[in-house]
C-alpha cells in the first residue's frame, strides 16, 4: 500500500474526527422565533445558549420568579465585567449549593429597567457537602427561595426571589411564556421629581391629555407592522406583532401620604359607623363620596406638592427591542400636544423609527408579568 492511500485509509476510519472542528449540535428552538425580544439587551458579547440534553434525573428544574430595580444593572443578560440581574443571581445559587448554574430568563431586560416579576428557569443537582459525590432529593421551592434570598441580601439588596416553583426539565421560560405585561410610569407636573421617585419613573414638567393619550392608545393596538416602533438593533426576523393591550391610567402615586382632611375623613367615618349603619347602602356611599370631594390640598410649609401619576399599560406575547419605550416617547408627545392622533397614524404607517418620537428613558418602565400555563405543563 502506497503512503497516499495510507493516509486515505486513516481518514476513512469511523470517528476519526479532528478536535479543533467539533461536530456541531443542532440549535433546539421549540416555538421558533417568537419568543419575547422586548426591551432586550443586545449589547456585544457572549451570549450564553442552552441545547436540550437528555434529562438528568438527578437534576431539578425550578421555576423562579423575580423582582428588582434595575438602576444598578447593566440589564439581566449575562455580561462580562457587568453587573446584571442574571449574574448576580447564579453568584447567589453558586453560593447555596455549592456549584455554578445557568440561569435562564423569559425576559431580557435592558440596562435600568425595572421588574415587579421577571421569570427564570435553573438546573439545580444537590450533591451532598459533607459526601461529595453523593446525591440528595431535592430542596423543596420554599427552601430554595428563602436561602437564595438570603445571599441576595447580602448583594445590594435591590433583587428578590418572590416564587419558586419545581418544573419538568422540558420546561423553557422564555419559549413556555404566553404573555408578557409591561407598566410604563409617567410624573406629570412642574415640581422637581421626588428623591422617592428618583430613576423610578419619568417626570414630565408639562400637563398630559390622558383622553388624547388613550384614543392614540386605541390607534396602536392590535396587529401591525410595527418598524415605526423598534430600535435599529433589533434583532427579529419580523416587526409584525399583535398588541393585545394599551392603556393609559392615571392613578393614585404610591408614595402618596394622607393629607390632614382626608385623615379627618377616616375618623369620621369610624366615629359614625353605628350611625351610618343604620342608612342604606346608598346614603353610606352619598356620604362618602360627598366627603371624598371636599378634599382639598391644604398648602403647608414643608409639604411637597404631588405630582399626577400616569400608567401605561402595554401587553402582548413578544415585544420588538425598545418597542414599549417607543410607544410610550409617541403618547407622552400626544398627552403634551406636541402630536396628535392623526399624526400617530401616520407614524405607524410610515413604517421607519424615523418617525416616531423619542424613545422614553428605561428608569419608568416596569417587567408586570409574564405568564404561563403551567397547569398543563406540568
Amino acid at each position: 500500500m502506497s503512503a497516499d492511500q495510507s493516509r486515505q485509509s486513516l481518514n476513512r476510519r469511523p470517528g476519526n474526527h479532528s478536535p479543533e472542528r467539533p461536530q456541531k449540535i443542532a440549535r433546539v428552538n421549540p416555538i421558533g422565533e417568537s419568543g419575547c425580544e422586548e426591551e432586550e439587551n443586545q449589547r456585544k458579547g457572549p451570549i450564553v445558549t442552552e441545547t436540550k440534553m437528555n434529562p438528568n434525573p438527578r437534576v431539578q428544574r425550578y421555576l423562579i420568579a423575580i423582582e428588582y430595580i434595575g438602576t444598578r444593572f447593566a440589564g439581566a443578560q449575562q455580561q462580562s465585567n457587568c453587573r446584571t440581574v442574571v449574574g448576580v443571581l447564579e453568584e447567589a445559587f453558586h453560593k447555596f449549593i455549592g456549584q455554578p448554574v445557568s440561569i435562564f430568563c423569559s425576559s431580557r431586560t435592558d440596562a435600568g429597567v425595572h421588574a415587579l416579576s421577571n421569570v427564570c428557569h435553573v438546573d439545580v443537582e444537590r450533591i451532598s457537602k459533607r459526601k461529595p459525590g453523593e446525591t440528595l432529593p431535592p430542596h423543596e421551592p420554599a427552601v430554595v427561595k428563602k436561602a437564595v434570598n438570603h445571599f441576595l441580601q447580602k448583594n445590594e439588596g435591590d433583587i428578590m426571589v418572590i416564587d419558586v416553583q419545581s418544573v419538568p426539565s422540558d420546561f423553557h421560560s422564555r419559549y413556555k411564556a404566553q404573555e408578557r405585561t409591561y407598566f410604563y410610569r409617567l410624573l406629570s407636573g412642574p415640581e422637581p421629581l421626588s428623591t422617592f421617585e428618583k430613576d423610578r419613573a419619568w417626570h414630565v414638567a408639562e400637563e398630559l391629555d390622558l383622553l388624547s393619550m388613550q384614543k392614540a392608545c386605541q390607534v396602536l393596538v392590535g396587529r401591525h407592522d410595527f418598524s415605526s416602533f423598534r430600535a435599529a438593533a433589533c434583532q427579529a426576523k419580523s416587526p409584525i406583532r399583535s398588541l393585545d393591550e394599551l392603556n393609559v391610567t392615571e392613578v393614585v402615586s404610591p408614595l402618596s401620604f394622607p393629607s390632614i382632611k382626608e385623615r379627618e375623613q377616616s375618623n369620621y367615618l369610624v366615629e359614625d359607623s353605628f350611625a351610618t349603619s343604620l342608612k342604606s347602602e346608598s346614603e353610606v356611599s352619598h356620604v362618602s363620596s360627598t366627603i371624598t370631594s371636599q378634599v382639598e390640598p391644604i398648602p403647608t410649609f414643608g409639604m411637597r406638592k404631588q405630582h399626577r401619576c400616569f400608567v401605561v399599560t402595554a401587553r402582548a406575547r413578544s415585544f420588538l427591542y425598545h418597542q414599549v419605550r417607543l410607544l410610550v416617547g409617541v403618547l407622552k408627545s400626544v398627552g403634551t400636544g406636541n402630536l396628535t392622533v392623526d399624526d400617530v397614524e401616520r407614524i405607524l404607517k410610515a413604517k421607519t423609527v424615523a418617525a416616531a418620537s423619542p424613545m422614553a428613558p428605561a428608569c419608568g418602565l416596569y417587567l408586570g408579568h409574564v405568564k404561563f400555563d403551567l397547569a398543563s405543563d406540568m
